[in-house]
């Protein structure tokens, strides 16, 4: 067998603010036209919102290219679009149905917004029956099955398991809390637990496929807590939703607190263990060079999905479940790690020019997707402090 020849280089430097500002360029442009969905607010509130939020996107997007840093700069935008979101999200709720409770006249009328976790769940049965088992609409919103069918095609094309460090709308919350301390109160998890996932994952399909029902989304799901979750009027619904409070706590609150990494997503989630599949097919991996590592573990200690291991350090690449978030990148010392683009040689001295490639994908659609929850959180935000009401 044949090993892979690579190029000794040094860490890439920051890039000067003239240079940096024209590679951003292109960023600022589509991000004007995805932000304004070609039509600018004339409101007060609202252009106030879409320019705040314009500049803070494309000021991240700088900071990342100058300085050369990945992770630092994402999870700012990651983490407030988790937050603009579940603002975002619950006000339309009550809004519209006067509270976050999902009722079964909602339910039939197909006003449930379709969420990507239930994809894995929902294949088998669509190939089998022919059937949608989710009570969502397939065309018409932004929220209906078939743009979210199109929306996590063409991330895991362009991202693979990066969709849950640059997509997910969840993730953000247990980046959030993986951050709120700086050391970890948790050192050690055993390696056993990161098949957990896959095994939840195992079950949620086949089960869903045997009942027809949404299996994750009614017993499992810590996400309800923030989304919706069914009116309780029976036992089962009240012994439900306490599921979903006890998971919420634990996985996205306690947990990545305590361990400093995010265990709801990388020990816990189905859909993440079903996107840990979309990396064989994504173009970019994230690779070692072994030649410059100098084995001092950093990357193991603050990889947020465990996806480094000594394993991984002497095969060269990160661990089929890495979400390409770039802690690891940030935080090896020699510049050893870097993305690569699959099919290409890999050369270390090109570090940068790989990074910046994955960066233009990955960065456009969180940008994409953050922005319009940040402008609306905004937008209520601002009514809240001019009228007394966030609604």
């Amino acid at each position: 067998m044949t090993k892979e020849k690579v190029v000794l280089a040094t860490p890439a430097p920051g890039t000067g603010l003239p240079a940096a500002m024209l590679l951003c360029l292109p960023m600022m442009l589509i991000t004007l036209m995805m932000l304004s969905r070609g039509n600018f607010p004339s409101e007060p509130a609202s252009m106030l919102a879409f320019g705040a939020t314009y500049f803070f996107v494309n000021g991240l997007f700088l900071m990342m290219i100058r300085t050369g840093n990945t992770d630092r700069w994402r999870a700012i935008l990651f983490v407030t679009y988790a937050v603009c979101f579940v603002i975002s999200f619950i006000t339309h709720l009550i809004e519209a149905r006067g509270s976050m409770a999902l009722t079964e006249s909602n339910m039939i009328e197909g006003l449930t917004p379709f969420c990507h976790v239930v994809i894995p769940m929902t294949l088998i049965p669509a190939a089998l029956t022919k059937t949608i088992i989710f009570p969502g609409t397939l065309l018409g919103t932004k929220t209906a099955i078939a743009s979210m069918f199109v929306l996590w095609i063409g991330s895991s094309l362009a991202l693979g398991r990066g969709f849950c460090s640059w997509f997910c709308f969840f993730g953000g919350l247990d980046d959030g809390f993986s951050r709120l301390f700086k050391t970890a109160r948790i050192r050690t998890i055993h390696p056993r637990w990161t098949y957990l996932p896959f095994a939840i994952l195992l079950l949620v399909v086949l089960v869903s496929a045997l009942t027809l029902a949404p299996f994750y989304c009614q017993w499992l799901c810590p996400f309800k807590t923030t989304t919706e979750y069914p009116e309780i009027t029976s036992l089962k619904t009240a012994l439900q939703a306490m599921v979903f409070m006890s998971l919420f706590v634990a996985l996205v609150l306690v947990l990545p607190a305590l361990t400093r990494r995010r265990t709801q997503c990388g020990l816990f989630c189905p859909m993440g263990a079903f996107q840990s599949l979309t990396n064989a097919i994504n173009v970019f991996d994230v690779r070692i060079d072994p030649e410059k590592c100098r084995s001092c573990k950093k990357c193991i200690s603050v990889c947020p999905s465990f996806s480094m291991s000594e394993d991984t350090l002497a095969k060269g690449k990160s661990a089929l479940t890495c979400m390409k978030c770039g802690r690891c990148l940030d935080a090896c010392p020699e510049g050893a790690i870097f993305y690569h683009l699959k099919g290409t040689p890999l050369n270390p001295k090109r570090a940068e020019v790989g990074r910046r490639l994955f960066l233009y994908p990955a960065y456009l659609f969180l940008a994409t997707m953050a922005g319009a929850p940040i402008q609306d959180a905004i937008v209520k935000i601002i009514r809240l402090f001019t009228t007394g009401r966030l609604i």
